[in-house]
This record gives C-alpha cells, sequence and structure tokens, in this order.
C-alpha cells in the first residue's frame, strides 16, 4: 500500500515480516557489526545496565524475534488482569449496572459508561463493589444540574424522590446545592460546572469518605462508615431528568489520579508495559541514525527525523509496529463476551501511550516540525499495520482527542485547548488519515462540531481572567439600536480610565482567543479542501455528503431536546465554517478573474428547483415540492429546460403507501434530493431536443455531478434566463454557503439571543448597584443599621459585576465581537442577493425555502439587538444600502402570491412592522423604489377580510403615530412608573412618522371609487368585533372579581383581553388618520358611500363613548382593578384616539363638512353630550354662555394630560363641546314629535326614510344602505331588493334612489 503524506511511497509488501527465506532476500541491510550494534541500541532493556559490546549476544533480523519475546516478557504479577482482587467483588470490567441495578427511567450510553436522566430523580450503581481496601472513580460532571453522587450497598432501596444519600449506608455530593448527604443534609464541597471531574474516593480501611473536584480534595466528607460481614459499597449516582454524566472506573488512565488509591478497574497492566517498552525502542529509532560509510551510529534530535527508506531502519519499525499493532488496533471480529473488555483495553493503551507520545511530541517542537513528524508516524502506522487496526486505532485517538479538548479547563494562555486542536490538525494533515476519519469517524461516530467550540469558563478565577482583566466596567443604559445612550464626553475622568482598561483587557482575551478560532479554521480548511483526489474522491465532497446528513438529522430534531449539536456549539461552528468557505472563496476568484469575490455571494435560484440539493422537508415559499413540481412544470420547462419524469412524479404522489411491497432498486431507497429529471443544454434547445437525466440522491453524487463538466453544468443545472453565465465560484463552494444559512435557521439564531441574557444580567446589576449607591449618599450617618446592610448590599452587587463583566468579555469575544458581527452581516447580504435573484425567475421563485427569508429578517434583527452596544450596525459597510434592499425585501414579499406559508407570512409581515417602527430603518423604506412603496401602501389598504389584519394595522399606526391627538408618547401616563420589560421593543420606541407613506395612502384612498369604501367598511367592522368582544370580557372579568370566593382569572382571557383593546385603539387611530388626510371621503356627499360611512363612523364613536365615559361604569370598575396583564387597560389611550377623530370631522373640516358630521352625530340614538363633557372633566353639559369650570381632580380630564396634549388641541376640545352643545340644543328646539308608526321598524332611531322595490316594506336609508352591503334579501320577507326609493309621508310621487 502506497504511503500519503510523504514524499517517499513504500510498498507494505516488501516489508511484512514472513518466512525466514523471504526475510533473507532483503537487500540493502548493514554490515553485520553496525547492524548489531543498531539492534542493540534500539531494543535495549531498560531494566538492565548496557553491557560490553563483546558479551552481547549478536543481534541480526534472525533472531531479534526471540529478544523481542524476552524484552517484552511480562512478570506474573503484572500479568494478572482477570480474576477476583482482594477487596473487590464483580466483574474485573466495570460499568453500570443497566439490567437491575437502577431505579427509574434512565438513557445509558452503548459503552456502558455515560448516562442521562429521563425521570423525576433516577438512580444507578456499578456491577462491581468494594469490602476492602482504598478504591477510587470519576465521574464528568457533563451538565451541572441536580445530581447525587456517591456510594450505596446493595440493600439500599431508592425511589423517585429518595435516591444516593437519602437512606441509611448510602453517601452522596452534590454539587448543584453544595452539600454532602447521608439521610441528614450539611453544607460541603463547592458548586461543580459542566465539564468538572468529580473523583470519590473510598478508604474502607480507615472507614472514611471524600471528595475532590477537578484534583482538589473537598476534605473527609463521612467518617465510621458501616463496615464488616456483608457490607460492600458501589459506586452509584441519582441524578434528574436531563443530567448527564460519564464515569471512569478505570478504563481510561484517571484524569487526576490519588496517591494510595487505586481505581476500581485495573488497568491493562501486561499490555501497557509492553507497549511503553515498544515506544521506546520507537523513540530510540528516532534519535539514532545509521551512517554506513563511517560504520557508526549517530545520535540526533528525533524532532528532525526523516523516513529515508533505508532497508535496516524499516525492517527495524516493521518488528516494532509488529508487536505494537496488536496492542492499539482491535482484531476482525473479537468474540461477543470479549468485545467490551477488549475495546476497553484499546481505548486504554491508545490515550495513555499513543496520546501521550503524541501530545509530547506536538508540546515539543514548533508546529511545522509536530506536523512532519506525526505525518511520519501516521505513514509509519499505515504501512506496517493492516488496515483495520489502523482506522480502530484513528477512531479511538480522535475520541480520545474530542473527550480531552471538550473537558480540558480553560486555562489563561488556553494552552490545553492549542495542543489538543494542533495534534488535531497534525492528524488531518495526513491525506489518507483524514480521509478516513471524514468518512467513517468524524461526523458518523463523532460530535466534531466540538472541536469548533470555545466553552465559557463559569469559573473567572480558574480561567485566570482576574489577571487578564485586572479592571473592570460596565456599560451605562445600553440602547441596542446604537451606542451607549450615556455619552462618552458624559464619563467621569475615573469611568473613562476604567473603561480604557477594561478595553485593553478585554483585546488581551480576544487575542488569545484567536489564536484558537484561527486553528479551529485550519482544521475546517483542511476538511474542504478539494485538490487530494490522488486516488479517491476529494476532502471536500466527502464533507460535503457528511455535512448535508448532519443537517438533515438536526433540522429533522428541531424541538426534540437534546438535540444532535447543542446551538452553543452551532454558533462557532457556523463562524468556522465562513471563515474557511470565504478563503477558498476568493482563492479561487484569485485564479479565475470571471468568479465573483465572495463580498458578492449567492445562492443561485436553478439550486432550489434542480433537484441537485437535498432540502430534505423543509418547506418552500409556494408550499409542498410536489405540490410546486406538478404546478410549476410547464415553468419549469419553458424558463429552465427541466422536464418532470411522469413516473417520478407518480412516484412521488402515492407518498409511499405501499411500504410492505418488495423494495425498489438501490437508487430508490436513499432519499432523493427532488423527484426531477434534467437536462442541460449547451445551447437553446427545442423540446424534443430535451434528454432526462437521472436524478441522484446526496450519497451517489460524484464531483462531476456537483463541479460539472464540459458538458455538464453540475449544480448549476437548469440556468434561468435572467442569471449571468459566467459561475460565481466553485459548486461545491455553493452547497457549503446553502448549508451556512441553513445553520443559522436551525438554532444559531436563538443562541445568539440567548447570549444577550449575560449583558442584561450586568444591566440589571449595574442599576442595583447605582440605587445602593444612591441610598447610601442619602442615608443619615447616624443610621448605622441601614448603612451598614447598604454597605453589604453594595459589596455584593459589586463582586457579582466584576464576576460578570468579565465573564461579558468572553461572551463578547467568542460571540459578538466585531469579526463575529461581519460574518453575520454577510450572511444577511447573501440572502438579500439570493432572494433578490430568486425573485427574478418569476413563478419559479416559489421553490425557493423558505428559511432564506427568515434569515435574512433574524439576521437583521440579531445585528440591530444582539451585538449592541459595543458594535453597532451604523458603522458596517454599506449599512444604508442593506437596510433599503432588506426594506424592499419586506415591502415587496410581504403580499406576495407566491408565499403561501402562513408562518412566514407572518414572519414578514411582523418584520415590516418592526422595521417602520425605527426611524432608520423607516427611511430606508422611504428609499425604495415610488411604485414599490405605493404597491406597498396598495396591499396594506386591502380590505381587512379574509387576511391576519392586526399586523397590518400596526404597520398603518406607525406611519401616522406622532401625528394624531395627543398621539406623541412612547409610553402611556399611567405606565410611567413601572418598568418595562424590555425598553427596546418596537412598540416603545419613540414616534417617527412617515409623510412620504401618508401621502401615498391619501393618493391611493383618492384614486378609486371602491378602494375607500372597502378598506374603510373592513376597519370599521374590525373596530365592531373588537370593541365588542372587549366589552363582553371585562363583563366575564369583573363578575370573576365581585365573586366571594377566591377565584382566579386566566391569564390568557386578561392578555386577549387586553389585545382587544389595543387593537380597539390601533383602528380608532387608523380611522383618525383616513379622516386627516382623505377627509372628504366622510364629508363629500357626492361620493355615494360617503353618509354611509359617516353613520358607520358616528355610531361606533358614540358606542364606545358611552361605554367608557358612564358614570362607576363597567370600564371604570376594570381600570380600577389592575390587574396583571390588563396594564394598557386605560381611559386616555382610547378617549384621546376617539376626541382625534370628533376633532377632525367637527372643528377642522369645511362649514359644510362640519354641518353633516354634526347633524349625523346629533341625529344617533345614541349620541350624549355628557360624554363629550366627561372629556374634559365636567360631569353636565354647561349652560350656554358659561364658562368651564376648573376640572375635578378625581375625574378623568383631558386636561390634566398637559404633557401629552397640547394647549392648542385642549382649545378645540372646548370648541368642539361649545360647537355640540349649541348644535343639540338647536336640534332639540326645532324637533318635532314623530310618532311610532313613523320610525324604522329596524333602529327605531331615524323616520322611516325608503321603501324597497318590488316588496314595498320599509325602513330608513341608513339601515337599508348598511345591510345591502352583505345582502340583497328584503329584511322582513327575504325577497329580492331590486330598488329602494325615497319615501315621504303623504307623498305621491316617489323617485329611485340606487339600484340594488
Amino acid at each position: 500500500m502506497a504511503s500519503k503524506g510523504s514524499s517517499m511511497s513504500f510498498s507494505r509488501k516488501s516489508y511484512r515480516l514472513t518466512s525466514d527465506a523471504e526475510k533473507s532476500r532483503v537487500t540493502g541491510i548493514v554490515q553485520e557489526k553496525l547492524l548489531n550494534d543498531y539492534l542493540h541500541r534500539i531494543f535495549s532493556s531498560p531494566e538492565h545496565a548496557p553491557t560490553a559490546a563483546t558479551s552481547r549476544k549478536p543481534l541480526n533480523f534472525q533472531n531479534l524475534p526471540e529478544h523481542l519475546d524476552q524484552l517484552l516478557h511480562v512478570d506474573n504479577e503484572d500479568e494478572e488482569s482477570q480474576g477476583q482482587v482482594e477487596g473487590r467483588l464483580g466483574p474485573s470490567t466495570v460499568v453500570l449496572d443497566h439490567t437491575g441495578g437502577f431505579e427509574g427511567l434512565l438513557l445509558v450510553d452503548d459503552d456502558l459508561l455515560g448516562v442521562i436522566g429521563h425521570s423525576n430523580f433516577g438512580t444507578i450503581r456499578s456491577t462491581t463493589c468494594v469490602y476492602k481496601g482504598k478504591w477510587v472513580y470519576e465521574v464528568l460532571i457533563s451538565s451541572q444540574g441536580l445530581m447525587q453522587i456517591g456510594w450505596c450497598t446493595i440493600n439500599c432501596r431508592f425511589n423517585q424522590e429518595e435516591g444516593v444519600g437519602d437512606t441509611h449506608n448510602s453517601y452522596a455530593y452534590d454539587g448543584n446545592r453544595v452539600r454532602k448527604w447521608n439521610v441528614t443534609t450539611t453544607n460541603y464541597g463547592k458548586a461543580w460546572a459542566a465539564g468538572d471531574i468529580v473523583s470519590c474516593l473510598i478508604d474502607l480501611d480507615d472507614g472514611t469518605l471524600s471528595f475532590c473536584l477537578n484534583g482538589v480534595s473537598l476534605g473527609t466528607a463521612f467518617e465510621n462508615l458501616s463496615r464488616g460481614l456483608g457490607m460492600a459499597y458501589f459506586p452509584a449516582i441519582s441524578l434528574s431528568f436531563k443530567e448527564s454524566v460519564a464515569f471512569n472506573f478505570g478504563s481510561r488512565p484517571l484524569r487526576y489520579p490519588v496517591a494510595g488509591y487505586r481505581p476500581l478497574q485495573d488497568p491493562p497492566r501486561a499490555d501497557l508495559v509492553r507497549a511503553q517498552k515498544l515506544l521506546g525502542c520507537f523513540r530510540a529509532v528516532l534519535s539514532v541514525e545509521l551512517d554506513p560509510v563511517e560504520g557508526r551510529l549517530v545520535e540526533k534530535d528525533s524532532s528532525e527525523w526523516q523516513l529515508q527508506g533505508q532497508p535496516t531502519v524499516l525492517l527495524t519499525l516493521a518488528h516494532i509496529f509488529h508487536r505494537f499493532a496488536p496492542l492499539l488496533g482491535r482484531g476482525r471480529r473479537p468474540p461477543p463476551h470479549q468485545c467490551l473488555p477488549l475495546v476497553q483495553r484499546k481505548v486504554y493503551l491508545v490515550e495513555a501511550v499513543l496520546m501521550s507520545f503524541l501530545r509530547g511530541v506536538v508540546e515539543a517542537g514548533t508546529p511545522a516540525q509536530a506536523q512532519s513528524m506525526v505525518r511520519q508516524i501516521l505513514d509509519l502506522l499505515w504501512l506496517f499495520m493492516e488496515d483495520y487496526e489502523v482506522q480502530d486505532c484513528l477512531k479511538q485517538l480522535m475520541m480520545s482527542l474530542l473527550r480531552l479538548y471538550r473537558f480540558s479547563p480553560i486555562v489563561p494562555d488556553l494552552s490545553l485547548q492549542i495542543h489538543y486542536l494542533q495534534l488535531t490538525i497534525a492528524i488531518l494533515r495526513h491525506e489518507k488519515s483524514r480521509k478516513f476519519l471524514l468518512s467513517n469517524v468524524l461526523f458518523d461516530v463523532l460530535r466534531s462540531v466540538v472541536f469548533f467550540y470555545i466553552k465559557s469558563p463559569l469559573r473567572v478565577e480558574e480561567a485566570g481572567l482576574q489577571e487578564l482583566i485586572p479592571t473592570t466596567w460596565w456599560p451605562h443604559r445600553s440602547s441596542r439600536e446604537g451606542k451607549d445612550s450615556k455619552d462618552v464626553k458624559d464619563e467621569t475622568t475615573e469611568e473613562h480610565r476604567r473603561r480604557r482598561a477594561y478595553e485593553r483587557g478585554c483585546q488581551r482575551l480576544k487575542k488569545r482567543i484567536e489564536v484558537v478560532e484561527e486553528l479551529q479554521v485550519q482544521i475546517l480548511k483542511l476538511l474542504l479542501n478539494n485538490k487530494d483526489d490522488n486516488g479517491g474522491e476529494a476532502s471536500r465532497y466527502i464533507f460535503l455528503t457528511k455535512f448535508r446528513k448532519f443537517l438533515q438529522e438536526n433540522a429533522s430534531g428541531r424541538g426534540n431536546m437534546p438535540m444532535l449539536c447543542p446551538p452553543e456549539y452551532m454558533v462557532c461552528f457556523l463562524h468556522r465554517l465562513i471563515s474557511a468557505l470565504r478563503y477558498y472563496w476568493d482563492e479561487y476568484k484569485a485564479s479565475n478573474p470571471r468568479a465573483s469575490f465572495s463580498e458578492e455571494a449567492y445562492i443561485p435560484p436553478q439550486v432550489f428547483y434542480n433537484g441537485k440539493v437535498d432540502y430534505f422537508d423543509l418547506q418552500r415559499l409556494g408550499g409542498l415540492l410536489s405540490h410546486l413540481r406538478k404546478t410549476l412544470k410547464d415553468d419549469l420547462a419553458s424558463k429552465a429546460n427541466i422536464l418532470i419524469d411522469p413516473l417520478e412524479l407518480q412516484a412521488a404522489t402515492m407518498d409511499d403507501l405501499d411500504e410492505d411491497e418488495e423494495p425498489a432498486p438501490a437508487a430508490a431507497q436513499v432519499p432523493r434530493t427532488a423527484a426531477v429529471s434534467l437536462m442541460t443544454p449547451r445551447r437553446p434547445l427545442t423540446t424534443s431536443e430535451k434528454v432526462k437525466v437521472r436524478t441522484l440522491s446526496a450519497e451517489q453524487r460524484t464531483r462531476e455531478d456537483i463541479e460539472g463538466s464540459h458538458w455538464n453544468e453540475g449544480l448549476l443545472l437548469g440556468r434561468p434566463p435572467e442569471e449571468p453565465e459566467q459561475p460565481l465560484t466553485e459548486n461545491s463552494l455553493l452547497e457549503v454557503l446553502d448549508g451556512a444559512v441553513m445553520m443559522y435557521n436551525l438554532s444559531v439564531h436563538q443562541q445568539l439571543g440567548k447570549m444577550v441574557g449575560v449583558s442584561d444580567d450586568v444591566n440589571e446589576y449595574a442599576v442595583a448597584l447605582r440605587d445602593t449607591e444612591d441610598k447610601l449618599r442619602r442615608c443619615p450617618k447616624r443610621r448605622k443599621d441601614i448603612l451598614a446592610e447598604l454597605t453589604k448590599s453594595q459589596k455584593v452587587f459589586s463582586e457579582k459585576l466584576d464576576h460578570l463583566s468579565r465573564r461579558l468579555a468572553w461572551v463578547h469575544a467568542t460571540v459578538y465581537s466585531q469579526e463575529k458581527m461581519l460574518d453575520i452581516y454577510w450572511l444577511l447580504r447573501v440572502c438579500l442577493r439570493t432572494v433578490e435573484h430568486g425573485d427574478r425567475t418569476g413563478s419559479l421563485f416559489a421553490f425557493m425555502p423558505e428559511f432564506y427569508l427568515s434569515v435574512a429578517i433574524n439576521s437583521y434583527s440579531a445585528l440591530k439587538n444582539y451585538f449592541g452596544p459595543v458594535h453597532s450596525m451604523e458603522e458596517l459597510p454599506g449599512y444604508e444600502e442593506t437596510l433599503t434592499r432588506l426594506a424592499a425585501i419586506l415591502a415587496k414579499h410581504f403580499a406576495d402570491t407566491r408565499i403561501v406559508g402562513t408562518d412566514i407570512r407572518d414572519s414578514l409581515m411582523q418584520a415590516l412592522a418592526s422595521y417602520v417602527c425605527y426611524p432608520h430603518s423607516l427611511r430606508a423604506v422611504e428609499r425604495i423604489p415610488e411604485e414599490q412603496r405605493i404597491a406597498m401602501v396598495r396591499s396594506l389598504l386591502a380590505p381587512y377580510e379574509q387576511r391576519p389584519w392586526a399586523q397590518t394595522n400596526w404597520i398603518l399606526v406607525r406611519l401616522w403615530r406622532g401625528c394624531g391627538f395627543g398621539y406623541r408618547y412612547t409610553r402611556l401616563p399611567h405606565l410611567l412608573k413601572t418598568k418595562p420589560e424590555d425598553a427596546n421593543l418596537p412598540s416603545l420606541q419613540k414616534p417617527c412618522p412617515s409623510t412620504l407613506l401618508q401621502q401615498h395612502m391619501a393618493d391611493l384612498l383618492r384614486e378609486g371609487p371602491d378602494v375607500a369604501p372597502s378598506f374603510l367598511n373592513s376597519v370599521l367592522n374590525q373596530l365592531n368585533w373588537a370593541f365588542s368582544e372587549f366589552i363582553g370580557m371585562i363583563q366575564e372579568i369583573q363578575q370573576a372579581a365581585e365573586r366571594l370566593e377566591r377565584n382566579f382569572v386566566d391569564s390568557r382571557q386578561l392578555k386577549v383581553c387586553a389585545t382587544c383593546f389595543d387593537l380597539s385603539v390601533s383602528l380608532l387611530r387608523v380611522l383618525e388618520m383616513t379622516i386627516t388626510l382623505v377627509p372628504e371621503i366622510f364629508l363629500d356627499w357626492a361620493r355615494p358611500t360617503s353618509e354611509m360611512l359617516l353613520r358607520r363612523l358616528a355610531q361606533l364613536l358614540n358606542q364606545v363613548l358611552n361605554r367608557v365615559t358612564a358614570e362607576r361604569n363597567l370600564f371604570d370598575r376594570v381600570v380600577t382593578l389592575r390587574l396583571p396583564g390588563l396594564e394598557s387597560v386605560d381611559h386616555y389611550p382610547i378617549l384621546v384616539a376617539v376626541t382625534g377623530i370628533l376633532v377632525r370631522l367637527l372643528v377642522h373640516g369645511p362649514a359644510s363638512g362640519t354641518e353633516r358630521a354634526t347633524s349625523v352625530l346629533l341625529a344617533d340614538p345614541c349620541f350624549q353630550l355628557r360624554s363629550i363633557c366627561y372629556l374634559l372633566g365636567q360631569p353636565e353639559p354647561p349652560a350656554p354662555g358659561t364658562v368651564l369650570p376648573a376640572p375635578d381632580r378625581k375625574r378623568f380630564s383631558l386636561q390634566s394630560y398637559t404633557d401629552y396634549i397640547s394647549v392648542e388641541e385642549l382649545a378645540q376640545v372646548e370648541q368642539m363641546l361649545a360647537h355640540l352643545t349649541s348644535a343639540s340644543a338647536q336640534a332639540a328646539a326645532a324637533s318635532l314629535p314623530t310618532s311610532e308608526e313613523d320610525l324604522c321598524p329596524i333602529c327605531y332611531a331615524h323616520p322611516i326614510s325608503a321603501v324597497f322595490q318590488p316588496c314595498g316594506h320599509k325602513s330608513c336609508k341608513a339601515c337599508i344602505n348598511q345591510h345591502l352591503m352583505n345582502n340583497k334579501d328584503c329584511f322582513f320577507c327575504k325577497a329580492t331588493i331590486v330598488s329602494v326609493e325615497d319615501w315621504e309621508k303623504a307623498a305621491s310621487t316617489s323617485t329611485t334612489s340606487s339600484a340594488a
């Protein structure tokens, strides 16, 4: 077999140890004396002093096996590895007793050493117990929750409430609550964290039990243990739901061995001695060189050793590895009963011998020397060992490396992590080893993403953060919309000094972390190498297959905890992947000028519909893939030259109903990327020339299927005419980029939001500290007791802030640094370009997966909300342009009929609603092309029925907020004294109205005869529904509150009630905006619908006023209760909205319009002048000509809100009240009594004024006009109404008014 990764190649067949006759035929052996000296130098026994050359037995390759047998002979004492040992009972291979030694539901790993709690408080013990001597075992804490670890006897009985330490003769340490347990509990030890190692020690000679945490003794926990006949102790653990640990009873070298204590499982001593002796022989080969010319041995530095192909050296190494291979590699098929012991023995030897040796190589030399040496060692492994032996050895080696990297403590210089990563890089630089690990281990056996994770230290002291960041500082009143709201120039000299010192410390920490990150990027660069295709597939294409499978597993496992890849790992993996991807992208650009830079990257739209990339079951914008292939098959054929195979389409339609039939061919058994047939044109082809090509699964694809060839476009098959012909980059990099976008959608965004909690904690403690310091300054010196308590609190808050500020520095360096922000920003721009290019394909845009729009929305949200105040989005290159492009996408696609998914449509609507709440993003909306702005506003003005309208209405309200009557507030007046949950919520932003978009709205409402009536009728319908629902709910709440028995109102009901109130207010504000912008819609009665709209509006306004302003009414009582969840329900927001509408109708309008509005308002039977007086705090209407009295402070009055309502606005309200008072008096004097017979039989409020034809029934015009909007049948007889005619009592003629 040829050796990969070195400058020379050697055939294994030439140096395989077979018969003596074959050995003697090997040529090139040095002369006998030099060979004898060389072999004695290599295979000398370390136990004996070197003898004189004359007294030594001559050594050659014929008698070397006999010499090796003597050298590797182990005494009988050391040979003992099986059987009973005094003081221990049970199997020599110690594992968890998963057959009978457990209580509750637990998940045990395949190696029977790891366990995850799956019930309330499950308990499990080991298979082996001890009754005499000193013993120790270790537990790796994988999660830091509730667990009790220790020892118990076989007679202990546990249940779901009582575990280890809760019964007699069971003893436990609980690092979560920092206590020890033996029936009773007391404080003991210190808190543990994920990644810690707990050593459990029992001394049955002295009867004591103790624990160590990361090798540091916590002291004796228990004394006077019960001993004697029948008393033997098992290692045991009780753990709560989802907590996990891993035991080491001795199957691997103990991380923290304790002198005098023996692991429960004996190490493979004989094999360990043999392996160490053979390793010593190998070291000797590295440090000795043959000089055949001089006939002597030359000592040299082992780091400079090179494999040069000397037969003597190769045969010597062949003898070493002939004995070494069975120790490190597993046999082909061991008997079942030997599998577990054999695996544990190999694990022990690989970690204790090979891992230690390789770590020494990495730590001793430079990275280049270490990589050269490791490469040559791997060459030798592949040369002298069988493939299955090398593969098993590499598998165990990588598992040990991963475990050591993941759980090694964080030290100040991160040296442990750096050494493990350097060793990983050195191994992966060996081509053959890399391809084997990539194909069989890294994604299949290991969670290799761990290599790209930098865990956060929970103990800043042990991580050395106090030395790196001696001075702490924390920001003041952070605002995620930009920089700190407290300007830097307002800092004191001391604050400025502390901030600068803290920033320097953060930079020191960041530089150390960047060293680790660069090593992680190097690993991914090796895995993405596509130049190593000698004798097989290149690494990149193996990685693509495994990466896609990794994404599929995590996509299908969403919502199931624990996920295959934790979100915190995924965040780091994404950033390293982006760095490696952009490196190769720009490298390709350097050699291919027609390609694009990574700054211009996007995913071409044909990737989404040509079936070359597997998107699993992820939703497309247009719905299910099978549905899109049916409905858009003609578009695929005409635009992309892609034909749908009817047979494949039929098979997909069957949806695998016949599962019990005989299996399909191998190609069909693997999940397909898509059931489409493809053809790649060299030139425009006619339908008859189209060729069907078989669709391949992800596992079946070759390099040519991805990258293409002179006749095949590969991944870019089916290019639409809108796309450029020149390639962006290598097709394989496009698939990596697509996977990176999917990763962000799976869990990265969620984790970015979660990590903001550290910054929030800092802000909360900073506020608490400032409040405490203020109280200290105000506290009288004579109150020493209060001063002492405040000083104690100040100290606690300061210490907590010191800890959190250092931890925040770590989080900022690993998650929220400037470089990480640029990665997310780059991903945002990739998604924007991808959506823009997809949009140009017309109907084929429906094939795009939903997550591209989701990532565009969420990544912008992350940049705006999660990376401040240290970094601001405004500092990013091309910030304004990116905002505008995102605004254009949101404006166009929130009502795009090609997008059918409810969730993604809601996300687009919510994103647009949030977008218009902030000045920067609102200005970006105003910068998009005018036709797009008008189209967006037209979509917003579509009738509210049959679509989600609440967010649409919210968008319109935000465009108006700041212009309406008393509508300049950020928070409601009665909520100013309460602290908002999150001051960065869109609803709490300062008003920023858009006059440009308001003008578009006005133009559209004037545009056609049907736009305004349909929109306003839907708004009035929703207002009627929302306010009616609100009144009904507060009635139920009031009834529940008045009951004598204790009764709790459902929080969900309170939330729905508050939502209905908020909707009512926002709908009223939209009506106010409409009346302000286009008053003629209501007041110009030349329009056929104006009178009806005005009457409906007056009816609803009177209804709202009467319900809210009645004395000691239902609304008052519920507001007075101040129930949690109903904080927004108050008089002010709804009354100022109604007042704004009335003022616009009665004060600002033209004289004719004001007269019409007044008459309609007064004609409504629900109108009460008292409700208008209520607005100014007056119980009754004032007498004509009198001055308004001062308002009662106990009553609601707009005059009390001088900070929110201007003097001019109050004057307008007073003018309106005077006008209505006068008009009401005049109307009362002029009105004539009307008999009941002349009143409308529907509303009993207005006189009869219309007659229906042909049936002849009568009503008022308001009732019939409103009825005819939705129904053409008569109120009374259900006959179809043909026309409505005016009717006056005693009139002999009538004129036709309108046709039905």
